[in-house]
């Protein structure tokens, strides 16, 4: 079987929960490989996502290392055998990889949670908002980058799951570029919080009970909370975290981030009275 060059995060996703199931049962790469009738390094590889694997071997594997989780395992066959090439593919190349994964995974998520504290989500801006956050990153972007990001992000805003922004005020105050665009993307988040699909929160600078969420979180829904991701951006670049403590305190820290939020309602006419200072 051909080698991937680049794995996606789904792909190597595949592979860490295959490994998780490994050494649970307490096998070695080498007695995994005996039971497939393999190599050790074949086994290397499809854990590391270099590799495919069968739904017959996911299955195989599974039952070798006593997982009866059935609803779990089917879930790991559904990542194997998908052959889907979403829309992103046409950047491949062109933009970040980590760019390409995110929106794998959004496509692939049953409902979506963003933390936001400096910038409007991306999925919630408006183009002119965006062009100016590309704008300002270092090191500066050339114009053919900037349009592809812009395009890309307009491409992502195209979701219909389930999604939920709790979004502190500093991020609605920041003003990005003019007070026009502020104006504007302010509007437009008001908009999108009427959508039966979206869900905007907002946590005023008065409100008591906002020590948790120190930095931007996205938290994606797998077909099973173990197969959740959260998703972390910093200087050095995107990190994909999926680790099952590491998800349950996210899903903590989500949670007592929206308890100190205001309701839907307030959070829209919060909204409104900020578009209307400007």
């Amino acid at each position: 079987m051909v080698l991937r060059r680049e794995p996606t995060a789904r792909q190597m996703r595949l592979g860490v929960e295959l490994r998780r199931l490994r050494e649970a049962a307490g096998l070695t790469a080498i007695e995994a490989a005996a039971l497939l009738g393999v190599n050790r390094v074949q086994i290397t590889q499809i854990e590391s996502g270099l590799s495919g694997v069968s739904e017959q071997r996911v299955r195989r594997l599974a039952s070798h290392y006593a997982c009866t989780d059935k609803e779990f395992v089917d879930s790991l066959v559904a990542v194997a055998t998908d052959r889907t090439s979403g829309w992103w593919e046409e950047y491949r190349g062109l933009l970040p990889t980590s760019f390409l994964d995110l929106s794998e995974l959004e496509h692939h998520a049953r409902f979506q949670r963003h933390v936001a504290i400096l910038y409007v989500p991306g999925l919630l801006q408006t183009e002119d908002y965006s062009r100016a956050v590309f704008t300002s990153r270092l090191p500066e972007l050339t114009s053919e980058e900037l349009e592809l990001r812009i395009h890309h992000r307009r491409a992502r805003q195209q979701f219909t799951t389930p999604y939920e922004a709790v979004i502190h005020e500093a991020a609605l105050r920041i003003r990005v570029s003019d007070r026009a665009i502020s104006r504007a993307q302010l509007t437009r988040l008001r908009e999108l919080s009427e959508a039966d699909h979206i869900t905007v929160r907002v946590v005023p600078f008065d409100l008591d009970g906002f020590a948790r969420a120190s930095s931007t979180m996205t938290y994606l829904g797998g077909p099973l909370p173990k197969l959740d991701t959260v998703v972390r951006d910093a200087l050095h670049g995107t990190a994909f975290i999926d680790s099952e403590a590491q998800l349950d305190t996210y899903r903590t820290s989500f949670r007592k981030v929206e308890e100190a939020s205001l309701n839907p309602e307030q959070s829209r006419e919060f909204i409104h009275r900020l578009a209307k200072e400007l």
